[in-house]
């Protein structure tokens, strides 16, 4: 039977060229390249079709032996995984997310955060310490992100920890103990000084870089000048729907928010 392998090179995934210029996931029966002893294949949920899928890194990719004919050095290449979605299916990419995710967290608890011992894995999706028991299961970093509302204009912000020149939106992780309604209001404030009122809920998205979740709110303005926190945004601003700077890559939930409220309008945007 096939299996679905995710191969990372940290945070790369190899996707397989097809003849019409498209790309996939390496779709084999055995493994499609040489791995060590040790490494570890985790297991996956398998996709809709009932496919099983696996997921594991290697050290060097320029070293990548492949063992499967069908996978040859011509016929793949590493991807950023930020840029599979422009090149794989959505429930591939998705699935591409995931493993990574799971990756990250197996790289991250190999031992046990109370007695010191190692970690072993007690299901596909869980880990027991070898020393006193304890068990632990992947973790989500939640966070808020939300597009507020003033008349015809939004507010665009841009985080110096954005790799571009885009603007995108206001956005924080929500602290232990808060609503996700209270997570809004409190990052808004404390990052442009402006109050929102009538928080909407729209979608929410895994954030795999590495290991988040993103919850998307509409709210609109009710008082405040902009006050940037500065330590976080180098530039903020009210932006008319006529008016956009560059916005962020259809690949993020800021993307759908801002669509969303451009269709409002009638416009689409042209930005990649």
């Amino acid at each position: 039977m096939k299996t679905y392998y995710f191969i990372f090179s940290n945070s790369d995934l190899l996707l397989q060229k097809q003849p019409d210029g498209s790309h996939t996931i390496p779709c084999c029966e055995t493994v499609p390249v040489a791995i060590k002893p040790w490494t570890h294949l985790m297991n996956i949920t398998p996709t809709t079709d009932g496919t099983s899928v696996k997921t594991f890194n290697v050290d060097n990719p320029q070293q990548l032996e492949v063992t499967d004919d069908t996978l040859r050095r011509d016929g793949y290449e590493f991807v950023s995984l930020r840029q599979t979605f422009y090149h794989l299916p959505m429930n591939l990419y998705l699935k591409a997310g995931k493993c990574r995710e799971l990756l990250y967290w197996d790289q991250n608890s190999k031992f046990c955060g109370v007695c010191g011992s190692p970690m072993r894995m007690a299901t596909d999706i869980s880990k027991r310490c070898t020393g006193c028991g304890k068990e632990v299961w992947p973790q989500l970093a939640t966070a808020i992100i939300v597009l507020i509302h003033r008349g015809d204009e939004v507010l665009l912000v841009h985080a110096k920890n954005f790799k571009g020149d885009f603007f995108g939106l206001v956005a924080g992780f929500v602290e232990t103990g808060e609503t996700l309604e209270e997570a809004v209001r409190r990052e808004v404030m404390e990052e442009t000084g402006v109050s929102v009122d009538n928080i909407r809920y729209f979608g929410s998205q895994p954030w795999p870089y590495p290991c988040g979740l993103m919850v998307g709110f509409n709210a609109d303005y009710v008082a405040g000048d902009i006050h940037l926190q500065r330590s976080e945004l180098s530039k903020g601003n009210w932006f008319r729907y006529d008016n956009l700077p560059r916005i962020p890559q259809k690949l993020s939930i800021a993307r759908r928010l801002i669509d969303a409220w451009l269709e409002g309008y009638n416009i689409v945007s042209t930005q990649d």
